[in-house]
């Protein structure tokens, strides 16, 4: 009979497993892809560098691994900040300052998700990347359009020329030493404009009253 894990085994593979992801996400943070050898992130989860290829054949199956599971955090949380309903216009700039200041407050992990050279594999991904939060950009541009708020426009087409101008324009501040305050409103108001929509919609969504909901 073939042999089968019991629970136990396979929760303490798991435990391992998750340890060494947490490992090359702190490496990758620090360091970058180039700080994210196995040896490395072997010493980094306590564990011998053949457990690491245990659970990952090669540096490039972890990068991937890796790369998804830090994406998936920061999409989590632009999904969230679109969510709020704080009102359609606001409800956008909060999907812009989430993104830009989560960026902002890991500038070595943001650059490694956006700009760092890499194998083709996480090129790939960033694809995939790029495109979720597009989709979470173009669901709100599109409801905006229908609504109303904002002039009529192909919502994915904005909302990928969205994603890949605020990308671009981080690549900059996220190597200096020290960021300028302004980084995030100058998005923040650029994103407006190329929405069509005005800085004024965006102060009046901060009003208490009808006016917060009603952009």
């Amino acid at each position: 009979m073939p042999y089968r894990r019991t629970p136990a085994v396979q929760a303490r593979i798991d435990a391992q497993r998750e340890a060494v992801l947490a490992a090359a996400v702190g490496l990758l943070s620090e360091h970058g892809y180039t700080g994210c050898s196995m040896s490395a992130v072997a010493a980094r989860a306590g564990v011998a560098t053949g457990s690491v290829y245990r659970h990952f054949p090669s540096k490039a199956d972890l990068v991937v691994e890796l790369f998804r599971t830090v994406v998936s955090r920061e999409v989590a949380a632009v999904s969230e900040a679109a969510g709020r309903q704080a009102g359609l216009v606001e409800d956008i700039v909060a999907v812009v300052e989430t993104f830009a200041g989560r960026a902002l407050k890991s500038p070595r992990l943001a650059y490694a998700l956006l700009a760092e050279p890499v194998d083709p594999a996480v090129d790939a991904e960033r694809l995939v990347f790029r495109r979720a939060f597009r989709d979470v950009f173009a669901e709100r541009i599109a409801e905006g359009v229908q609504r109303g708020v904002l002039p009529a426009q192909d919502p994915q087409l904005t909302a990928a020329a969205l994603v890949g101008a605020g990308a671009e324009a981080l690549i900059g501040p996220l190597s200096e030493p020290a960021v300028g305050p302004g980084t995030v409103p100058a998005l923040v108001r650029f994103t407006l404009r190329a929405l069509g929509a005005s800085d004024g919609d965006h102060a009046r969504s901060h009003q208490p009253g009808p006016a917060a909901d009603g952009v």
